[in-house]
Order: structure tokens, then sequence, then C-alpha cells
């Protein structure tokens, strides 16, 4: 079934089952192997994208349902890492082993488009889920506080890849 949606700011077209995860199609298919497969049922964040701006399980969302919408993955965030989050993951030394960083970025930067200088509590709020093998959670809130006072020159918070 050929399914269209705009994928990191570009029209895309997959022919799949309309029942596949979109988090295979992306990595399977359209080769985007920044989003990770983490549990598989939706708990864990690792597989974390933006669908219109939201940040959603591609794990548990069938393609078919995204016919028309515009998914943003990690990679969207910025071509060349100066999006103000993975600037301040950088320089606050956030990720250990790093195998739930995309997850954890995706969802910070759906938060901050939404809430711009968010408080710790709906830092904490918003992060509910996205888990850290490391537990690196100290310095993810640090990394979104610092990345909320970055001027938006440096990189799109709202999700969209820079032009």
């Amino acid at each position: 079934m050929a399914i269209s949606f705009k994928l990191n700011g570009k029209a895309t077209t997959v022919d799949v089952p309309a029942d596949m995860p979109l988090l295979w199609v992306l990595r399977d298919v359209l080769d985007f192997k920044g989003t990770k497969f983490g549990c598989g049922i939706g708990q864990c964040g690792a597989c974390t994208v933006h669908l219109n701006g939201n940040a959603i399980r591609s794990c548990q969302r069938r393609v078919a349902t995204v016919a028309g919408a515009e998914i943003t993955t990690v990679e969207g965030l910025s071509a060349d890492g100066t999006h103000a989050l993975q600037q301040a993951w950088q320089d606050l030394d956030v990720p250990q082993c790093g195998y739930c960083q995309a997850g954890q970025l995706m969802s910070a930067s759906a938060l901050l488009a939404k809430t711009p200088n968010p408080t710790d509590a709906e830092i904490d709020a918003a992060m509910n889920g996205n888990i850290c093998r490391c537990a690196t959670y100290l310095r993810i809130r640090q990394a979104i506080h610092k990345a909320a006072q970055t001027p938006a020159t440096v990189g799109s918070r709202s999700g969209e890849p820079n032009s």
C-alpha cells in the first residue's frame, strides 16, 4: 500500500503493509537509523519521533495512521548538529551509552516547542517514560534548561529541520 507523508520536511511515499509500525518504516525502509528500537511496547521512549509536532512512540504507530502527516526524526532536528538541544547535550556531556538519546532529544524538543521556558516539574512530566539506563536524568534536565535559554538562531526548537 502506498502511504505518503512528510518526513523531516520532505515529501515521502512508501509502499509497505498498512499495519507496519512506523519505527520499521523509518529504520528498515527509509534508512533513518537515529530512531531506536528499545522495548517495542511504547514504554521506553527510544523510538520517539514527532507526529505533527507531538512526541509519539513510533513502535506503536501503524504507518497507515500517518498518511498526510508530518513526521520529524532526530535527523530532522538539524543536519549539522546545531539545534539548541543537540548543542546543550554536547556541552553538558549528557549521553553515556547514548542509546536513549534520540528519543530523549525528540521528547525534549516537543516540550520546548510548546513550553519555551519549562520548570523542572514540566520537564519531568514531559520526559516521563523516556528511560535512560545510565540515569543521566539530571544532566538531561540541565540540558533542556540550557537549550531553553539559547537564542532561536541556534537551530530550531520546533522540531522542524533547519532551512
